[in-house]
């Protein structure tokens, strides 16, 4: 069964937690423990995932470093809008290194979710300096499309990218399932969507982002890029599919 991911974060807002849990810095006693855990278990199930009960370290860090969000930089090009929309934007990723894991489960959520909680795992103090590393998003996957163009292989790549404290000297992951990898410089055309992340709804994302743009061999066709950027409960979370570019 696989776990929950990124996405669930900020779900601690809408179960309405009490503030001693989200805002104050001592430690949690064991009563907040077992509630923010159950907590994450409910938004879990929703989702057909579970959380494990030695996840509750890593949730607590989290949950209290939430609103600490690194953005992964990057230098926009263009922007095309229709009508006052923005249809899509076009954007340049600096090189940098990634916190990286793969996974191949039944469903693409499912991948995300197991993918994601071994890479909380790293963020929060398993890994060569023993300390938090602090979150950056988006979250980002790599998914890859099978010979039909229309259906997305089983294995999918989930990936952090590490903080610029962190850039020049990575922390080493404890989980040998988890690799540092040195990417370099991405041209992408990111168009934005809101809802659910499912195989289904990236496949209609990708043919319509297809039909705006046309056909161009300038753009990979076999592979693709998904930001995460916000929590499951919330009804029109924002997402982006991201087609790369060959060439800078």
């Amino acid at each position: 069964m696989a776990l929950i991911s990124l996405e669930d974060l900020d779900g601690l807002d809408d179960a309405q937690l009490d503030d001693d849990i989200t805002d104050n810095p001592e430690p949690m006693d064991e009563e907040d423990r077992d509630r923010l855990l159950t907590h994450w278990q409910a938004v879990a199930s929703t989702h057909h995932v579970s959380v494990p009960p030695d996840m509750t370290g890593p949730i607590q860090e989290m949950t209290h470093n939430n609103q600490q969000r690194e953005p992964l930089p990057f230098t926009p090009i263009t922007s095309h809008e229709k009508m006052e929309e923005v249809l899509y934007e076009e954007r340049l990723y600096p090189a940098g290194n990634w916190a990286c894991v793969t996974e191949a489960e039944d469903l693409y959520e499912q991948s995300v979710s197991l993918g994601f909680m071994k890479l909380m795992r790293f963020i929060c103090k398993e890994n060569s300096k023993g300390r938090y590393l602090g979150m950056t998003v988006p979250v980002v996957t790599n998914i890859h499309m099978m010979e039909d163009g229309n259906t997305l292989k089983k294995d999918v790549q989930t990936s952090y990218f590490l903080p610029a404290e962190f850039q020049t000297d990575p922390p080493r992951p404890s989980d040998s399932d988890i690799t540092i990898v040195y990417r370099e410089p991405i041209r992408v055309i990111a168009r934005t969507f809101f809802g659910s992340t499912t195989e289904a709804t990236l496949t209609r994302q990708i043919d319509l982002l297809w039909e705006i743009l046309g056909v161009g061999d300038d753009l990979h066709r076999d592979g693709y890029m998904v930001a995460a950027y916000e929590n499951p409960s919330i009804p029109r979370r924002r997402n982006e599919i991201w087609f790369i570019r060959r060439n800078l």
